[in-house]
Protein backbone atom coordinates (compact mmCIF):
# COMPACT_ATOMS: atom_id res chain seq x y z
CA UNK A 1 0.00 0.00 0.00
CA UNK A 2 1.31 3.57 -0.61
CA UNK A 3 2.64 5.56 1.91
CA UNK A 4 4.67 8.51 0.19
CA UNK A 5 1.77 9.43 -1.73
CA UNK A 6 -1.22 10.09 0.61
CA UNK A 7 -3.54 12.50 -1.35
CA UNK A 8 -6.56 13.40 0.06
CA UNK A 9 -9.30 15.37 -2.09
CA UNK A 10 -12.14 17.32 -1.09
CA UNK A 11 -14.98 15.36 0.39
CA UNK A 12 -18.29 16.23 -1.98
CA UNK A 13 -21.29 16.10 -0.19
CA UNK A 14 -24.51 14.43 -1.41
CA UNK A 15 -26.41 16.69 -4.13
CA UNK A 16 -29.05 19.32 -2.60
CA UNK A 17 -31.70 18.62 -5.84
CA UNK A 18 -34.58 20.37 -6.19
CA UNK A 19 -37.80 18.91 -4.91
CA UNK A 20 -39.59 17.08 -7.76
CA UNK A 21 -38.75 12.74 -7.87
CA UNK A 22 -36.89 12.92 -11.10
CA UNK A 23 -34.24 15.61 -9.79
CA UNK A 24 -33.68 13.82 -7.05
CA UNK A 25 -33.03 10.57 -8.54
CA UNK A 26 -30.95 12.31 -11.29
CA UNK A 27 -29.28 14.70 -9.24
CA UNK A 28 -27.87 11.66 -6.89
CA UNK A 29 -27.37 9.74 -10.33
CA UNK A 30 -25.17 12.40 -11.90
CA UNK A 31 -23.03 12.97 -8.56
CA UNK A 32 -22.13 9.15 -8.31
CA UNK A 33 -20.93 9.52 -12.17
CA UNK A 34 -18.93 12.72 -11.62
CA UNK A 35 -17.29 10.46 -8.65
CA UNK A 36 -16.66 7.76 -10.98
CA UNK A 37 -14.66 9.61 -13.44
CA UNK A 38 -12.53 11.68 -10.71
CA UNK A 39 -11.33 8.34 -9.00
CA UNK A 40 -9.59 7.97 -12.83
CA UNK A 41 -8.32 11.65 -12.64
CA UNK A 42 -4.32 11.26 -12.47
CA UNK A 43 -3.96 7.83 -11.18
CA UNK A 44 -0.98 6.65 -13.01
CA UNK A 45 -0.58 3.72 -15.83
CA UNK A 46 -0.17 0.82 -15.57
CA UNK A 47 -1.82 1.05 -12.33
CA UNK A 48 -5.09 2.27 -13.84
CA UNK A 49 -5.34 -0.65 -15.37
CA UNK A 50 -4.18 -3.35 -12.83
CA UNK A 51 -5.92 -5.71 -11.31
CA UNK A 52 -6.15 -4.78 -7.66
CA UNK A 53 -7.76 -7.99 -6.00
CA UNK A 54 -7.64 -11.45 -7.09
CA UNK A 55 -11.26 -11.00 -9.55
CA UNK A 56 -9.42 -9.05 -11.38
CA UNK A 57 -11.05 -5.60 -11.27
CA UNK A 58 -9.28 -2.63 -12.26
CA UNK A 59 -10.07 1.02 -11.75
CA UNK A 60 -10.23 1.35 -15.65
CA UNK A 61 -12.32 -1.65 -16.41
CA UNK A 62 -14.94 -0.18 -13.74
CA UNK A 63 -15.65 3.03 -16.28
CA UNK A 64 -15.61 0.90 -18.89
CA UNK A 65 -17.95 -1.54 -17.51
CA UNK A 66 -20.57 1.57 -16.39
CA UNK A 67 -19.79 2.83 -19.80
CA UNK A 68 -21.58 0.16 -21.16
CA UNK A 69 -23.95 -0.24 -18.60
CA UNK A 70 -25.27 3.22 -19.33
CA UNK A 71 -25.59 2.68 -22.80
CA UNK A 72 -27.64 -0.71 -22.11
CA UNK A 73 -29.98 0.77 -19.53
CA UNK A 74 -30.81 4.04 -21.29
CA UNK A 75 -29.73 3.75 -25.37
CA UNK A 76 -31.21 0.38 -25.40
CA UNK A 77 -27.73 -1.30 -26.89
CA UNK A 78 -26.82 -5.34 -26.43
CA UNK A 79 -24.26 -6.55 -24.48
CA UNK A 80 -23.52 -10.09 -25.12
CA UNK A 81 -20.74 -10.92 -22.59
CA UNK A 82 -20.42 -8.37 -19.53
CA UNK A 83 -17.98 -9.93 -17.95
CA UNK A 84 -15.86 -8.26 -21.12
CA UNK A 85 -16.59 -5.12 -20.54
CA UNK A 86 -14.61 -5.18 -16.98
CA UNK A 87 -11.46 -5.06 -19.22
CA UNK A 88 -10.32 -1.83 -21.41
CA UNK A 89 -8.80 -2.32 -24.52
CA UNK A 90 -4.74 -2.02 -24.56
CA UNK A 91 -4.77 0.23 -26.42
CA UNK A 92 -7.15 2.96 -24.73
CA UNK A 93 -5.91 4.84 -22.35
CA UNK A 94 -7.86 6.55 -19.10
CA UNK A 95 -8.15 9.99 -21.18
CA UNK A 96 -10.28 7.73 -23.78
CA UNK A 97 -12.17 6.05 -21.31
CA UNK A 98 -13.18 8.54 -19.45
CA UNK A 99 -14.66 10.61 -22.96
CA UNK A 100 -16.33 7.06 -23.52
CA UNK A 101 -17.66 7.33 -20.56
CA UNK A 102 -18.96 11.27 -20.50
CA UNK A 103 -20.22 10.78 -23.69
CA UNK A 104 -22.38 7.86 -22.83
CA UNK A 105 -23.68 10.09 -19.80
CA UNK A 106 -24.57 12.74 -21.78
CA UNK A 107 -26.21 11.01 -24.20
CA UNK A 108 -28.34 9.42 -21.13
CA UNK A 109 -28.94 12.10 -20.18
CA UNK A 110 -30.09 13.98 -23.56
CA UNK A 111 -33.03 10.65 -23.36
CA UNK A 112 -33.84 11.15 -19.56
CA UNK A 113 -34.16 15.19 -20.68
CA UNK A 114 -37.73 14.00 -22.56
CA UNK A 115 -39.17 11.78 -19.69
CA UNK A 116 -41.39 14.26 -17.50
CA UNK A 117 -43.33 10.85 -15.99
CA UNK A 118 -41.28 8.69 -14.19
CA UNK A 119 -43.45 5.78 -14.25
CA UNK A 120 -43.34 5.85 -18.02
CA UNK A 121 -41.47 3.20 -20.51
CA UNK A 122 -37.82 4.90 -21.55
CA UNK A 123 -37.97 5.74 -25.06
CA UNK A 124 -35.18 3.48 -25.78
CA UNK A 125 -34.94 1.20 -29.11
CA UNK A 126 -34.46 -2.36 -28.43
CA UNK A 127 -36.84 -4.87 -30.24
CA UNK A 128 -38.89 -7.17 -29.17
CA UNK A 129 -37.60 -6.30 -24.89
CA UNK A 130 -40.09 -4.15 -23.24
CA UNK A 131 -37.86 -0.77 -21.79
CA UNK A 132 -37.94 -0.36 -18.02
CA UNK A 133 -39.79 2.82 -16.54
CA UNK A 134 -37.68 5.96 -15.87
CA UNK A 135 -37.63 5.46 -12.04
CA UNK A 136 -36.27 1.64 -12.38
CA UNK A 137 -33.80 2.91 -14.40
CA UNK A 138 -32.68 5.98 -12.55
CA UNK A 139 -33.08 3.62 -9.49
CA UNK A 140 -30.66 0.67 -10.95
CA UNK A 141 -28.26 3.46 -12.63
CA UNK A 142 -27.81 5.00 -8.57
CA UNK A 143 -27.39 1.47 -7.51
CA UNK A 144 -24.84 0.22 -10.04
CA UNK A 145 -22.51 3.22 -9.64
CA UNK A 146 -22.69 3.83 -6.77
CA UNK A 147 -21.42 -0.13 -6.14
CA UNK A 148 -18.98 0.45 -8.34
CA UNK A 149 -17.76 4.26 -6.67
CA UNK A 150 -17.34 2.09 -3.89
CA UNK A 151 -14.97 -0.42 -5.67
CA UNK A 152 -13.06 2.63 -6.93
CA UNK A 153 -12.54 3.97 -4.19
CA UNK A 154 -10.67 1.54 -3.00
CA UNK A 155 -8.80 0.62 -5.58
CA UNK A 156 -7.45 4.17 -6.52
CA UNK A 157 -6.47 4.15 -2.54
CA UNK A 158 -4.39 1.13 -3.53
CA UNK A 159 -2.93 2.54 -6.02
CA UNK A 160 -1.61 5.89 -4.71
CA UNK A 161 -3.33 6.60 -1.62
CA UNK A 162 -5.29 9.41 -2.87
CA UNK A 163 -9.09 9.36 -1.29
CA UNK A 164 -12.17 11.18 -0.67
CA UNK A 165 -14.84 11.77 -3.57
Amino acid sequence: MPTASRRKRRDTPPPRTGGSELDTLRGFLDYLRDSIAAKVDGAPEPQVRTAGVPSGTNLLGLVNHLTHVERATFLGDTVTDWQATFQAAPEDGAAEVVARYRDAVARANEVLDGCADPGAPLPRPRPGKPAPSVRWALTHMIEETGRHAGHADILRELIDGATGR
